[in-house]
């Protein structure tokens, strides 16, 4: 008699599967179509990225394809992975509008780049669905294989091969990391399934081994967020990379990080939770402070926002350290009010930018303010948000993430972030006062005619004034995602 186990798969059976299934089947035909085009039609590759992308965010939105389990719980759609995945496929797109100008400007725009933002955005929808080690790891993979080609695709410079090679040999050591945590879990419990894993931990009395590899796991996710003493790769890949690239790491792969680190450790290890918590909070306070410490120190812009980005891993962590429902709802909320605030800081980057010159030190941005007003105004919003000044949605993402840390008993943990977050204000507030208080220097360069990037930058940089006035929306989104959680 067969087993319904041996069922030949229906399509009702891998519906929950539509939205990846749109983003991988429409990579492999941009990259066939990118074959029979010309450089200058390149632009359609470019826009039907961009669709493909609008049709996933559709189908999540509208939750076509139901949630559910696919290949015997190997890939989970539910109400977590969809919000993840809507703000993943957003944040993917909003990467390919920024860049299209700046690319082509400096002739670095190959067909390539949207397919290899659409693999990459595929492996982080993957990854945040993840039932089973072995489909969070090759959704991992996919995702950091993509990025390491998209970190050199400018291979005639210097730095950005430079970043590129430094990404890979530290990025591989990572994913070894992980996967030989992921093989000690194996073996002490027996299976790769995380809710097998889950509820073999408490009949397991290989509690070295689960501990060990719990270790080992956290340090692979923990390099992949760009938590210190993880962070190495960050500031040479954010400097070398070109501004849209960077722009794109620094957003969406954190969400899915993030997402990431909840299905091993919460749905996979969570009984473990007294142990990973303080682990994940010793590794919280380490990133605040060197975060911070080392972002006052950089006159480059891009750096600056590497470094500051490992303050915000801190922070983010608050939550997770703090644990429950509450603790993984503050930081998925940081994670999507942090994405969109770095997508915004490197948009105003990538705005500022021309043909031979980067806007990427903080003294190219000195007298801003007398001949760009309104970008001024821009960036003036994304700092203030950054630096988390209120009303801004930084101000709100840092509340949520401290609450959730007392009230997971790690009082000492959120007054160590109020102290960074005042340190960190310093750094953010210095872009302010040279816009606004420094005479401009050298000639001043052309205007930016691009008006879509204009547009979005501006929608971009505003939403982070006028999001708040949503946030009890937002936060109940948030929370909805982990209604599971006690």
């Amino acid at each position: 008699m067969t087993t319904p186990t041996s069922l030949p798969l229906t399509a009702a059976d891998i519906a929950p599967l539509v939205p990846e299934l749109v983003v991988i089947g429409g990579a492999f035909v941009l990259l066939i179509l990118d074959l029979f085009i010309s450089q200058k039609q390149k632009i359609w590759t470019h826009v039907l990225s961009v669709a493909i992308l609008a049709a996933a965010f559709a189908l999540l939105v509208t939750g076509t394809g139901g949630q559910g389990e696919v290949f015997h719980g190997m890939f989970v759609r539910d109400a977590a992975s969809d919000v993840m995945n809507t703000v993943i496929v957003l944040l993917s797109a909003l990467t390919l509008v920024y860049g299209w100008s700046y690319l082509r400007e400096r002739d670095l725009y190959q067909g390539e780049i949207p397919v290899l933002v659409l693999f990459a955005t595929a492996g982080m929808m993957v990854l945040v669905s993840a039932g089973n080690l072995l489909m969070a790891y090759l959704g991992l993979e996919l995702l950091a294989l993509c990025s390491y080609a998209l970190v050199a695709c400018n291979r005639d410079n210097r730095l950005a091969t430079e970043a590129a090679m430094k990404y890979i040999v530290l990025g591989s050591l990572a994913s070894g990391l992980l996967l030989y945590g992921m093989s000690l879990i194996y073996g002490a419990t027996g299976t790769l399934g995380l809710a097998g894993i889950h509820d073999a931990i408490a009949d397991s009395s290989e509690r070295t081994l689960l501990l060990t590899g719990t270790i080992f796991m956290i340090a692979g996710v923990a390099f992949k967020l760009g938590a210190a003493p993880f962070h190495m790769w960050l500031p040479d890949v954010y400097q070398g990379a070109p501004a849209p690239i960077a722009l794109f790491i620094s957003s969406a792969p954190k969400l899915a990080a993030f997402g990431m680190a909840y299905r091993l450790l919460e749905v996979g290890v969570g009984p473990l939770s007294e142990q990973w918590h303080w682990l994940i909070g010793g590794l919280a306070a380490l990133s605040l402070v060197v975060g911070n410490l080392m972002a006052v120190a950089q006159g480059n812009l891009k750096r600056m926002l590497a470094y500051s980005t490992v303050s915000h891993i801190g922070f983010l962590l608050l939550g997770v350290a703090g644990g429950g429902q509450e603790g993984f709802s503050a930081s998925l909320f940081y994670a999507i009010g942090y994405a969109l605030m770095s997508t915004a800081s490197f948009g105003a980057i990538i705005a500022l930018s021309r043909g031979g010159f980067e806007a990427e030190n903080i003294d190219d941005f000195k007298g801003l303010n007398a001949r760009n007003p309104w970008m001024a105004g821009l960036v003036l919003l994304i700092m203030m948000s950054l630096a988390g000044v209120p009303p801004f949605l930084g101000f709100w993402t840092k509340l949520a993430v401290l609450g959730a840390a007392i009230n997971g008993g790690m009082l000492w943990l959120a007054i160590l972030g109020v102290v960074c977050a005042v340190i960190g204000a310093f750094y953010y507030l210095r872009v302010v006062k040279v816009m606004y208080f420094d005479e401009p220097v050298g000639e001043p360069l052309p205007a930016n005619n691009d008006r879509v990037l204009g547009l979005v930058l501006s929608v971009n940089a505003l939403l982070l004034l006028v999001s708040p006035l949503f946030l009890n929306s937002i936060i109940a989104w948030c929370q909805q995602a982990f209604s599971q959680l006690t």
